[in-house]
């Protein structure tokens, strides 16, 4: 398969490594400095282009991949409110391709099944409240994390007791999300039901950036033979 890279700084970079070792082509490389290579013909041979930059960039992103013809995964957070209905028609009304999660993590993949299988079973049982708190390096500037806001949308749809999700709140009727930036830490999501009798936590802890790479890369495998509007949920049946 022949990829284009969208951003090149650590998960760029580790993704390369992955994708020349599972036997892909990098036709092309664009950062900030090289923009004018959207308009290159190596650009435009790739099969798909994976896009890691930042929220206000990853739109425009998307645009140019499309303009020439080339599907796109991204692991881009944060443009959703301004522009999900205009991808949303992009791709399911304009045939344009998009793979985007905000977490490409295997484990975390099975996490979110586990995560939306207990909340589902809490429901039941309005004795435990429900809490959340994500972990991330001091350079993740933005919070929550686009994968706790997903756990968090997650335990709303499931738990008829919580209205929506809220950093900061006493208010039960609101799941708490709270965040930490500490050191070099690549993500830690931890869930709490804590009652007056017991706690049950479900906690994933990332070692490395290198199970977002590996996602990434197989959902580009995945990508390059399906299209429209694409997420985990598509690529992994739980």
């Amino acid at each position: 398969m022949k990829i284009a890279l969208i951003g090149y700084g650590k998960m760029g970079k580790m993704i390369e490594q992955i994708a020349l070792d599972r036997g892909h082509e990098i036709v092309s490389i664009i950062d900030i400095d090289n923009q004018q290579d959207f308009d290159s013909p190596e650009f435009a041979s790739a099969d798909v282009a994976i896009e890691f930059t930042a929220p206000q960039a990853a739109y425009g992103n998307y645009l140019k991949a499309w303009a020439k013809g080339v599907k796109v995964v991204s692991g881009s957070t944060g443009w959703m409110t301004e522009h999900g209905d205009e991808v949303r028609k992009a791709c399911n009304e304009e045939g344009k391709t998009l793979f985007w999660a905000s977490n490409f993590s295997i484990g975390v993949a099975i996490f979110s099944a586990v995560n939306r299988y207990l909340a589902k079973i809490m429901n039941q049982f309005p004795q435990y409240d429900v809490e959340m708190e994500e972990t991330h390096h001091v350079h993740k500037l933005d919070h929550p994390s686009g994968t706790a806001i997903t756990l968090a949308e997650e335990i709303v749809d499931n738990i008829d007791r919580k209205e929506a999700w809220k950093e900061d709140t006493t208010d039960k009727k609101f799941l708490r999300v709270d965040h930490i930036r500490r050191g070099e830490v690549p993500g830690i999501h931890t869930i709490r039901y804590d009652s007056d009798a017991d706690l049950i936590t479900i906690t994933h802890d990332a070692h490395s950036r290198k199970g977002f790479a590996l996602g990434a890369v197989l959902a580009a495998e995945y990508t390059s033979q399906h299209q429209g509007l694409l997420t985990i949920s598509d690529m992994f049946k739980f």
